[in-house]
């Protein structure tokens, strides 16, 4: 099983809308999908139309006698099954500090369930925290929306800066999120981000913008909006930019790139990628 986590340290990125996408993409591929609410405000929940509920909270499901296992929950989509959030989760960093490895202990709890499931979606909440470690101990990869905007390209930065200085970590895979090509601060700050990975992270599969595996196409679908046009380039949040159409938006969108990274059991390929933190962790995370 392979642990993606969409991880940012600000908020109000698309991380939500990521997870769920991805899992539903994920799904339709025909790989069996975990989708992990972390963030206490339960929006990857709420998008799946599941009660919010952990059994003994944040305490229980971290202690020594905690399972994952005994959390998780079926879905309207047989192939994606959620591990849900509560309000409990805003004392998970309490939780983590009173048990031994709390760095480990994430990835502990994601180990008896592995054979289970092709690939595991860890639904962030934002900030950097005991949380946000454990995360990092636990995820393959971390998958980051950026808006191109100055103050979440700064979190990006403090983001990659931190983990080179905390030995082993995870992937770093930002792409651009909520772009609006109108605006040229953000064209030039995309542009900057390019240079400065040297990779565009983009999955290769579509994820649409209209979706109705959860069974819902009111404001509980997280993905409620009009199919997008072919022509519109294509994040993992949809449609680069609703401003985008007409037929010189996509070739403004493509940037070449010199290789792309597969993760087994997952319907989709990140091309690119920072190859900063590209190391296999297996030997070290098993």
């Amino acid at each position: 099983m392979k642990v993606l986590a969409t991880y940012s340290i600000k908020g109000g990125v698309g991380k939500t809308t990521t997870a769920v996408n991805l899992a539903q993409q994920a799904a339709a591929s025909g790989s069996r999908v975990l989708l992990w609410d972390l963030d206490p405000q339960g929006a990857a929940t709420f998008f799946v139309r599941v009660k919010p509920s952990v059994k003994g909270g944040a305490d229980r499901l971290v202690s020594a006698a905690g399972s994952l296992a005994a959390n998780i929950h079926a879905t309207n989509d047989p192939a994606v099954h959620i591990v849900p959030a509560d309000f409990s989760l805003r004392h998970l960093d309490l939780a983590l500090d009173d048990t031994k490895h709390p760095t480990r202990r994430l990835a502990a709890l994601l180990e008896p369930i592995a054979d289970r499931y092709d690939v595991a979606l860890l639904d962030c909440a934002p900030g950097i925290t005991l949380t946000s470690e454990a995360v990092f101990g636990a995820a393959d990869a971390l998958i980051v929306p950026t808006i191109p905007t100055t103050l979440s390209e700064r979190t990006l930065d403090q983001l990659t800066s931190f983990l080179s200085e905390h030995p082993p970590a995870p992937m770093v895979l930002p792409f651009a999120s909520m772009l609006d090509r109108r605006k040229r601060l953000q064209r030039d700050i995309v542009e900057h981000l390019m240079a400065t990975l040297r990779a565009s992270c983009r999955p290769r599969s579509r994820i649409p913008a209209s979706s109705s595996r959860w069974g819902s196409t009111d404001h509980r679908s997280p993905t409620s909006r009009p199919t997008v046009p072919q022509r519109w380039p294509i994040s993992a949040c949809g449609p680069t930019s609703p401003h985008e159409s007409g037929a010189d938006a996509a070739p403004r969108a493509t940037t070449s790139v010199s290789s792309a990274r597969t993760f087994p059991g997952c319907a989709f390929a990140i091309v690119g990628g920072s190859r900063r933190f590209a190391a296999d962790r297996s030997a070290t995370r098993r």
